[in-house]
């Protein structure tokens, strides 16, 4: 008898589980398997040695195992990372193994609890200061720069009648979101002086808000910039900087019950290209947000107005940017929506030998769909159109499971 054996691959436990009971296998059994099928890791930093040991010996001690650094297991180095490695019925199993061990390793099961937690329920949806966003389908937010030095269309809708005939547009092609900027942050650019970027904002914000229907984002690091559009009618800030460059800022966003878009960067961009080396990118980046996410928290920000950007550009070089869009999913162990910014992006000209920013679309589109596939659910574009139908396809491919729940 001739056997076909094939590769089957399964990305989640709703995939495992209707793959088990596709072949005729009890309901409950495939309840109980399809954990099972997932491989998750997770990665847990400066675990102190005597930690490490317990915490490998109960992985191998349930199936699983963990990875740790070289004297570890002698105690001859004061501590080490960890990478635990399991299916996510065996990281169960290790978070009710953990509560009865010492040295911090109770706290750690309930950490580990809530990151499975929120990788089992992604936020659904977002909220602006008065508007409530799906998260069901991708979002599109169409960029607005009413800045003269913007890197792909500076200068192109600096007049408000120009803006406001290019949202008009961006609105037919199915923007969710409009993002206005007054100043421009590509690498190298210069500061705008506080007077001259709200006079560049807020007639803007005013005249979206009274001819559209679509919720408006102002683009700034200016906590007084980010309070005038609020009043003017903006639903969200966007700070590049995540709540770093202005110390006003996350208590104005508050204040106002704006949503609020976090993103990382690595300095101001005048300066922030002069160093794109990292010992750990993703992980510099998640710490970067999470600290950006407490500080917006301990300002009154609600989670659920919160999305979260990794700064593709920001203060990183061609092999970074790759390396995030690789590894984009592990953003979503933070439990908030991922925002993905691409669009035009010099790092698309260079694989592709694009040098002007207009010729960038079909490399965008590459990227918005992988982000798609790694879970980003809302993506910052200037080619609106397009990129909402590379979205809608992508997620009908890689969302199929959700969008029948």
């Amino acid at each position: 008898m001739a056997f076909t054996p094939r590769l089957l691959c399964i990305e989640d436990e709703r995939q495992g589980h209707r793959e088990i009971l596709r072949i005729g296998a009890d309901p409950s059994g495939a309840e109980r398997m399809a954990a099972k099928m997932v491989r998750t890791l997770i990665k847990i930093q400066g675990v102190s040695c005597r930690a490490a040991n317990i915490l490998k010996q109960e992985m191998l001690a349930i199936g699983g195992d963990a990875a740790v650094a070289r004297g570890s297991v002698s105690c001859a180095i004061p501590e080490t990372d960890v990478i635990l490695i399991g299916s996510l019925k065996t990281l169960r199993q290790l978070c009710r193994r953990l509560p009865s061990q010492p040295f911090g390793l109770a706290e750690l099961a309930a950490d580990i609890g809530r990151l499975l937690q929120r990788l089992d329920h992604p936020p659904l949806h977002l909220e602006g200061r008065s508007c409530r966003l799906s998260l069901q389908r991708p979002l599109v937010m169409g960029i607005l720069n009413v800045t003269p030095d913007s890197f792909s269309d500076g200068g192109c809708f600096a007049s408000p009648e120009r803006a406001l005939q290019r949202a008009r547009q961006m609105v037919e092609e199915g923007a969710d979101i409009i993002d206005v900027g007054g100043e421009s942050t590509r690498p190298g650019a210069p500061p705008v002086a506080l007077d001259e970027e709200l006079d560049r904002v807020v007639p803007i914000v005013k005249a979206l808000r009274r001819d559209l229907d679509v919720p408006v984002s102002v683009d700034t690091t200016k906590a007084v910039v980010a309070r005038e559009a609020v009043a003017a009618g903006a639903e969200f800030v966007n700070d590049v900087s995540g709540l770093r460059f202005d110390p006003e800022m996350a208590e104005t966003v508050a204040r106002g019950g704006a949503g609020l878009f976090l993103m990382h960067t690595r300095g101001r961009p005048e300066q922030m290209q002069s160093d794109t080396r990292y010992g750990d990118l993703l992980g510099e980046i998640c710490d970067y947000l999470e600290h950006s996410l407490k500080l917006a928290r301990e300002a009154g920000v609600s989670e659920s107005k919160i999305a979260l950007d990794p700064g593709i550009g920001f203060g990183k070089d061609l092999e970074g940017n790759l390396e995030i869009l690789r590894r984009l999913g592990e953003l979503r162990a933070l439990g908030r929506p991922i925002l993905l910014g691409t669009s035009r992006k010099s790092f698309v000209g260079t694989v592709l030998g694009r040098k002007e920013p207009g010729d960038r679309l079909s490399g965008t589109l590459a990227t918005v769909a992988l982000g798609v596939a790694q879970g980003a659910r809302i993506f910052r574009v200037h080619d609106v159109g397009p990129a909402r139908e590379a979205a809608l396809m992508a997620s009908a491919v890689c969302w199929q499971e959700q969008a029948g729940e």
